[in-house]
């Protein structure tokens, strides 16, 4: 492999994984006006969110176990494909219920990217490059959720929800284009031939490798901690410390550039294990700081910021080692590991993101941000003990 081609599959494979969070968050700050433009409620449009997330998990079940058997290329193009009709059907929706439709579809479509993105660097690296692939994809897996509200807020007010919608279209015609140049890296004699019923068993497979499973695990509930932040940043900051919009815009990009930093770090453990442990470690005690904050010491802003910018950077080690230990584990069912690995952050994001708003905001974001972190380290000890 060339040093260029080389970058290129480096910036290939990060566009692919942020290909997702900006599907479903980026137009989060437009939901208000499309209620108005689709005359129906805010739960209606919000529902859009919700089709969309549900197509992205689906969509990885799908695409990663196809991909075993049909390789890369092909079923990226055809998952690349889907998201750009979907994508002008959403823009051309005349009715809510045909937007929500048409989000689930186009959810589906961008699940190829996700999953094909950790697929794609299993294949085309081992050990220390492979770590070296991953810190890149966790760095994005952990910033594109919290970056991609931001920049569609900043672009919004002059283009609206329509524009974004383009700007996404445009997103997934540079990832066609960029597919045309990317070598297929599954070769056909590597590649599955047993039926498809064979291929979804793959999953039955990966449940009883006892390591895989238990670095899902962690990284589901390290995603636990992600979605639990960004479903409650906005309310802590806004409603409850009473900071303005762009204030709160300033601060959750500062604290998506603590979790890039700390995806970085990671390849300063020899041991991808430990720097689990570590994110693990340091994410607990700071979730543990927040009460002695809030309850003992009035809860300051500032203090509050700087626990959660350097949980945001432990969460990093968490997401970039978590994702090249499991993937690694999966190695002998690539497809359909990256599709559970992806399938598991999904759901366990949709879980925990309810929960921080049951009773005082404050109280249940700390709570779960707690116990979150504190299985992720047990899990982080116990495999470990390996």
């Amino acid at each position: 492999m060339s040093k260029r081609y080389y970058w290129f599959l480096i910036i290939f494979l990060g566009v692919l994984t942020a290909f997702g969070p900006f599907v479903t968050d980026m137009c989060l700050p437009t939901l208000p006006a499309m209620a108005d433009v689709f005359n129906t409620t805010t739960s209606a449009v919000q529902m859009g969110l919700t089709t969309s997330m549900l197509g992205l998990a689906i969509g990885q079940l799908i695409f990663g176990p196809l991909s075993d058997k049909y390789g890369r290329k092909k079923l990226l193009l055809y998952a690349l494909l889907l998201y750009a009709f979907s994508t002008i059907a959403c823009i051309y929706s005349t009715t809510i219920e045909m937007f929500n439709i048409c989000r689930f579809v186009q959810g589906l479509g961008a699940a190829g990217g996700i999953v094909l993105s950790r697929s794609i660097s299993t294949d085309s690296f081992t050990g220390r490059d492979l770590a070296k692939a991953f810190v890149i994809i966790g760095a994005v897996n952990g910033v594109a959720p919290v970056s991609a509200p931001v920049i569609g807020g900043l672009v919004a007010s002059s283009v609206g929800w329509k524009g974004i919608f383009w700007i996404l279209f445009g997103l997934g015609a540079l990832l066609l284009t960029m597919c045309s140049v990317y070598n297929e890296t599954l070769p056909v004699e590597k590649r599955s031939r047993g039926s498809l019923l064979s291929l979804m068993s793959s999953f039955s497979k990966l449940l009883h490798i006892k390591y895989y499973v238990i670095y899902v695990l962690i990284s589901g509930f390290a995603n636990g901690i992600l979605f639990a932040y960004i479903s409650s940043a906005s309310f802590i900051i806004q409603n409850h410390y009473g900071y303005s919009e762009l204030f709160f815009s300033i601060v959750f990009g500062i604290n998506a550039v603590g979790i890039g930093l700390g995806s970085a770090l990671t390849l300063k453990f020899k041991k991808m294990i430990n720097a689990a442990l570590f994110g693990a470690c340091g994410c607990t005690a700071l979730s543990l700081l927040q009460f002695v904050n809030y309850f003992a010491f009035g809860g300051g802003f500032y203090i509050f910021e700087t626990l959660i910018f350097f949980t945001m950077l432990c969460l990093g080690f968490i997401l970039s080692s978590s994702t090249t230990l499991a993937m690694e584990e999966g190695r002998s069912y690539t497809g359909a590991a990256s599709a559970l690995f992806g399938a598991v952050g999904f759901t366990f994001g949709a879980f925990v993101s309810p929960l921080v708003g049951i009773g005082n905001i404050m109280t249940s974001t700390f709570t779960t941000l707690t116990v979150t972190a504190l299985v992720a380290l047990v899990l982080s000890l116990v495999a470990r003990r390996r």
